[in-house]
């Protein structure tokens, strides 16, 4: 990637623009601590709050009096119902939770998506946040209000495991929907705020030391790559185009098996052992993090203030897994495949942030420009046997993933009493970079009858090894503008009207080469290792037919086969225009309705990309023109002063992602699964509705529980089938389901204050909730599916009637106990996870349905502040994760049998970080 030139880029576009925003404080692994009353400043909740008394009515409790966190959404601020309350989560007319500051250093999370797990009904696989059991499909997430695009090939949702849980003033979760949101919200909206103006300078340097007992310390694999790889960066070697031969051949439009190709030269090219040199490591290091950032202010004119934030930082993890991989050949679950495979994994998460922010009056202005670089270096050896033959097989895999996300954003709020006026642009492009994906194959027959029986070897076959390189790459580029004006019309009636545009664009390519050996290939040279068997020297014998003729072998001669020459290039977008009107009524001081509407005309297509002289003329495209009136509601009544109920309903949409419309075959290195999308996937519709009760006692202790109910007309979900012995996931539309469940939600907090001594000024904090969730796939025996390239299907080949969705858990329980100072930054918290086993995948034909069992969890966590070197903040913080040994299980039951698909011991961890700010 021309990273240089794109910095320099993003830099460019911050100095041209008028206003610059507020700014994000980067992660290093160990938060800072919460910025004091002097860092960040009191931000107004509402519009109804006296701003010339800023008073609360005197029965409020003295915590809802603090200064709240700022939020940042579509629409503007969060208008409040009832009582004038400045606890965000009674305040807003819509079911919400704010994580701010404090709450998400408790956890000790690394990463936001960490952080959102402890929230009531959300969980996260893979660094993408499940709401309530529904896929990361039917979420949503909103950076400072504005959509972001996805350096993941397998979801439109940015994973949030990206953005360090310190970038973040307040996460905000909101379960219902309300229509200043945008209409694909089938589970929630996560919205990120960047933290607000520094009102003094500072400077923080943090840092941390991290390990597990599976990895840390102990033997893994990697490959050399490059002098660069540690900093998640590519020196050259991996650029394509600095190969004359390869690069030539993509430029040229040909395809690989015409005559003028110069195969040799590509052969050549491809030829690099540092890219899949399999060595072993025999003590792989801890892993490490470090940052800083830096914060100043100045005064602007009478009443303004101009704050300016700078980040950077890195970190680098190694992560070893031994997985058991089984694959079944009936419904009995006998072996057909039985493997082990060791894979470690290194992933770089490099980050750089320049923001600003500028308040004139009541006016607020935030420019925020963004740098994520998120690489994954891979390199596994799987072991098993295949029994259809009964051959041991050997297989080495050596990857570079590399992903990067751009983003410049302008938020503009500006205030002329009554009237407020809500501007919001922004530009985000991301990218995927997989280039020299190396796959090896070697085969032992332990045949008696062959005179290599006992050896490994790759004889460049199918029917005995193999080598396959790919090369994949995408780019997203995502445009959005809009526009809020609100009006405060009278004490009882507030108006909001809004205009969004969204243009997201998706190029994205994948090319996969087979190299062959012909027929008269000798046995022996499948005996060497990689580096030989596609060294220069045997590549230049087998284009030099006297060499051979010499030697006495042969003939025979290397070709390469394109397996992706089908689909190799597909362009997807994505145009939005939305408008919505929404009103806050309160015909009594106890009584309130949010009530709005939002209309979306959507276009989306993905269309094959022609990249041959001669097309091949794909039949794979897709396009989806659909237009929708998205209602939504919310009535909450305070039946006491501390005590309300609340009823929402709304219908919103789902579009399927664009990976899951491009039929083109991707694998996920996390799931250690191909996917293959499907052209002939349709809209998701939901209906949705909520009831709940929500009691307040009072010193930020709280009570709630709610029920839930969803309909879903054409849910997309995973089935599985089998491609030349591999396990490939497909796409495709359920004809219905319902999902519905319970929550409950309690946190407490009692001060300690009688027990008197250093009991004194501490305080008991303790916060449960359970999410209680069902769902079913409702299947007739008329209902029809639709998959390319086949025909029209019964459903029923596809998906069976009750089952439940595919990433809903049953339970969910989360539960935290510590014991907090009140009066400096002293914290102990003991935190348990539990979610019951879900479906990742529908069985192949009469397969049973793959599941995952993420089990229970127990972390520990302390973080302690200190003053040192005259005054300036030190924290320490201890994690102590997974304290159970909880492994990662995925499998296959019939109820008496079982096979693993992808299970791994997790293992223990710790982690010792330190902040320190000037």
């Amino acid at each position: 990637m021309s990273t240089g030139k794109q910095l320099a880029g993003l830099l460019l576009l911050s100095t041209a623009l008028t206003f610059p925003a507020a700014a994000l404080a980067q992660s290093t692994g160990a938060e800072g601590p919460p910025p004091t009353e002097e860092e960040v400043p009191d931000q107004e909740l509402t519009e109804d709050v006296d701003a010339a008394n800023d008073t609360v009515p005197g029965d409020i409790a003295e915590e809802e009096q603090q200064a709240e966190p700022d939020i940042s959404i579509p629409g503007g601020t969060i208008i409040v119902t009832g009582r004038r309350t400045r606890d965000v989560t009674r305040a807003s007319p819509q079911v919400v939770t704010v994580l701010d500051t404090e709450s998400i250093a408790r956890t000790g999370e690394g990463d936001i998506a960490g952080a959102l797990s402890r929230v009531t009904g959300l969980s996260q696989q893979n660094g993408l946040v499940y709401v309530r059991g529904l896929g990361d499909r039917y979420s949503l997430a909103l950076l400072n209000g504005l959509p972001l695009p996805s350096p993941q090939p397998l979801s439109r949702v940015v994973p949030l495991d990206i953005f360090p849980t310190s970038v973040v003033a307040s996460s905000l979760v909101q379960k219902t929907y309300s229509a200043n949101f945008p209409g694909e919200f089938g589970g929630g909206v996560v919205n990120l705020t960047t933290r607000a103006i520094p009102t003094e300078d500072f400077v923080t340097i943090s840092g941390s030391l991290s390990g597990d007992s599976e990895t840390t310390f102990g033997p893994g694999y990697t490959y050399f790559g490059g002098d660069y790889d540690w900093t998640g960066f590519d020196q050259g070697r991996r650029d394509v185009s600095n190969y004359a031969n390869l690069q030539g051949f993509f430029d040229s439009g040909a395809r690989i098996g015409d005559p003028d190709v110069n195969v040799q030269g590509v052969l050549q090219d491809l030829n690099d052992p540092n890219l899949y040199l399999l060595q072993k490591i025999g003590d792989l290091p801890a892993n490490f993090s470090a940052g800083i950032t830096a914060g100043t202010s100045l005064d602007v004119g009478s009443d303004g203030m101009l704050g300016i934030i700078a980040t950077a930082s890195i970190s680098n993890k190694w992560r070893n897994r031994f997985i058991t991989k089984q694959t079944a050949v009936n419904e009995d679950l006998d072996l057909d495949t039985d493997f082990r495979e060791f894979t470690t994994d290194n992933r770089v998460l490099t980050n750089a942030l320049l923001g600003f922010g500028l308040e004139i009056g009541e006016h607020k202005f935030r420019l925020t420009n963004l740098f994520i670089h998120d690489t994954l270096k891979r390199a596994s050896l799987d072991q098993g046997v295949d029994f259809q033959d009964d051959d041991e097989e050997l297989i080495q895999d050596t990857a570079w993933f590399e992903r990067q996300l751009l983003n410049s954003q302008f938020v503009g709020e500006l205030e002329f009493g009554d009237l407020s006026v809500d501007l919001r642009a922004g530009y985000a492009q991301t990218q995927r970079e997989a280039p020299f994906e190396w796959t090896f194959e070697y085969v032992r027959t332990n045949n008696a009858n062959d005179p290599f029986g006992d050896v490994f070897l790759n004889t460049l076959d199918p029917q005995r090894g193999g080598a396959i390189v790919s090369f994949s790459d995408l780019t997203e580029d995502l445009y959005y503008g809009g526009i809020d004006v609100g009006y405060f019309v009278n004490d009882w009636l507030n108006a909001t009207v809004g205009y969004a545009y969204t243009d997201t664009s998706r190029f994205s390519t994948r090319r996969e080469f087979d190299i062959r050996a012909s027929s008269g290939f000798p046995e022996g040279f499948g005996a060497f290792r990689p580096d030989n068997l596609l060294g220069d020297a045997l590549i230049d014998f087998a284009f030099d037919p006297a060499a051979q003729a010499e030697a006495g072998i042969g003939p025979y001669n290397l070709t390469i086969f394109e397996t992706t020459q089908a689909d190799p290039a597909f362009q997807a977008d994505l145009e939005i225009h939305a408008a919505y009107g929404k009103i806050n009524l309160r015909p009594f001081e106890t009584l309130s309705l949010d009530v709005g509407v939002r209309y979306e005309d959507a276009v989306q297509s993905v269309e094959a990309v022609e990249v041959f002289a001669n097309p091949l003329g794909s039949t794979s495209g897709t396009l989806l023109e659909n237009d929708y009136w998205l209602p939504g509601g919310t009535l909450t009544w305070e039946l006491t002063d501390s005590l309300q109920f609340r009823a929402s309903a709304s219908k919103t949409v789902a579009r399927p992602q664009f990976r899951e419309l491009i039929f083109q075959t991707y694998f996920d290195p996390e799931t250690n699964r191909q996917f293959n999308g499907n052209p002939r996937l349709v809209d998701s519709e939901l209906t949705n509705f909520e009831a709940r009760l929500e009691y307040y006692i009072g010193g930020g202790s709280r009570a709630s529980v709610a029920g839930f109910y969803k309909d879903i007309e054409n849910p997309i979900e995973v089935f599985t089938s089998f491609s030349d012995n591999e396990i490939v996931s497909g796409f495709a539309n359920a004809p219905s389901a319902e999902l519905f469940g319970a929550e409950v939600e309690f946190q407490y907090n009692y001060d300690l204050v009688d027990l008197g001594g250093w009991f004194e000024s501490q305080q008991l904090v303790a916060i449960a909730n359970y999410t209680y969730t069902q769902s079913e796939i409702k299947v007739g025996p008329d209902d029809i599916a639709r998959v390319f390239p086949f025909a029209d299907q019964p459903a029923t080949n596809f998906f069976d009637d009750g089952v439940p969705l595919t990433g809903q858990s049953d339970h969910l329980v989360n539960f935290q106990l510590g014991l907090e100072d009140l009066d400096r930054l002293s914290q102990f918290t003991v935190l348990v996870k539990y979610a019951s086993e879900r479906v990742t995948g529908r069985g192949a034909g009469p397969l049973p349905d793959i599941i995952e069992e993420p089990g229970l969890t127990v972390d520990f966590v302390v973080r302690q502040g200190f003053e040192v070197f005259g005054g300036n903040e030190l924290e320490m913080k201890l994690e102590a994760r997974n304290l159970t040994g909880r492994d990662y299980e995925e499998f296959q039951t019939n109820g008496t049998t079982r096979i693993d698909i992808n299970s791994y011991d997790v293992g223990r961890s710790i982690s010792l970080g330190a902040s320190l700010k000037f």
